[in-house]
């Protein structure tokens, strides 16, 4: 059998529903969706519906409600309001990154104003990663801030073509920008909208062949792959205003093997992306006697009802994926078997950056 070792993968960018929206995911439930999916640390975003973390309590609060129910490591990001930027000196050294949002996505953390704005990325320590939620125009505004401000920008979930060249472009000038592409904005495009119905849509919304061919074709310039882990529940996404986001956790692995087995990158980039990406920008700690365990060879189909995720469905549903995870150790405790979690929940830890 045709078995792979890979370094516990980490996932940049999820969002557990934790608290506030625990019907959709919850701690228990993400994590395990997580090491199904071989990523031993998930990164937490603040806009969980209805108790965004947004201030040292509600951190402190998140924080503490993931007692004894983590099976993989978790750590947390801090989101950005118009009037909260005294509080980052406080938070800082106990969250991954600032998120700040500029175009409209699930909850109420968008920020329009362009003062504003500045005001936050220059308050934030210039040491610490910013997460910017900027489709299309607002990539191109906040561009154009980064000489101005004097720090480095991370872009979340880019999908379209004019974002990735204007990130290149960036690069090639010495701008201090990163940059993550999601799974289902290399595999999916608009053309898949009346397949999929409501299971497509999400934020930013899916694009056209053109916009993913460019994302393929510049991969170079992607620094690393996050799934945007955004479950919502059948009945939020078949109502008549469907909720924005679709799961990943357990399809980003096996889709971008598939890549891989495709000649679209080579297995030591996908490591790149999924690993020492986002541990040097982030900061991870290191997971000692860590490990994931991937058989290249054996084909799954993608099953919703099989997965350990809360929302219950998946827009690759049916979909036949060549790689497994197999086993994952973690901390040198074997917490997946022969594709099964066997892993107690809080085995997991809350995780800091390093200094």
């Amino acid at each position: 059998m045709p078995i792979i070792r890979l370094p516990g993968l980490i996932d940049p960018h999820v969002h557990l529903r934790d608290p506030g929206g625990t019907h959709k995911e919850d701690f228990t439930s993400g994590t395990r969706a997580a090491l199904a999916g071989g990523f031993t640390v998930v990164l937490d975003m603040p806009n969980n519906p209805g108790e965004p973390t947004v201030t040292p309590q509600a951190l402190a609060h998140k924080a503490a409600i993931t007692a004894g129910r983590l099976s993989c490591d978790v750590g947390l990001h801090y989101g950005a309001t118009p009037r909260n930027a005294p509080t980052f000196k406080r938070v800082a050294s106990m969250v991954f990154a600032l998120k700040l949002y500029l175009d409209h996505t699930t909850g109420d953390l968008k920020i329009e104003e362009l003062e504003t704005i500045r005001n936050i990325m220059l308050a934030w320590p210039a040491h610490k990663p910013l997460c910017v939620h900027a489709e299309d125009r607002t990539l191109a505004m906040v561009l154009g801030l980064v000489p101005s401000v004097g720090r480095g920008v991370h872009f979340c979930h880019i999908s379209e073509k004019i974002e990735i060249e204007l990130i290149r472009d960036a690069k090639r000038r010495g701008l201090p920008v990163t940059c993550e592409v999601a799974p289902h904005h290399l595999y999916l495009t608009e053309d898949d909208l009346p397949r999929l119905g409501a299971y497509g849509v999400m934020k930013p919304p899916l694009k056209r062949g053109a916009d993913v061919d460019a994302l393929w074709a510049n991969l170079d310039y992607i620094d690393m792959i996050a799934t945007d882990h955004a479950p919502h529940t059948v009945a939020e996404k078949q109502g008549e205003t469907p909720a924005f986001g679709v799961p990943g956790l357990e399809t980003s692995l096996p889709l971008m093997l598939n890549a891989v087995a495709q000649g679209k990158l080579t297995l030591d980039r996908l490591v790149e992306m999924m690993h020492f990406a986002p541990a040097s920008l982030f900061r991870v700690p290191s997971q000692p006697e860590t490990y994931v365990e991937v058989d290249t060879e054996r084909r799954i189909r993608i099953i919703a009802d099989v997965m350990q995720s809360r929302a219950g469905w998946t827009p690759f549903e049916g979909m036949n994926l060549l790689g497994t995870v197999e086993t994952v150790v973690l901390r040198g405790r074997e917490v997946v078997r022969d594709g099964l979690i066997v892993a107690e929940p809080g085995f997991g830890q809350v995780l800091t950056p390093l200094a």
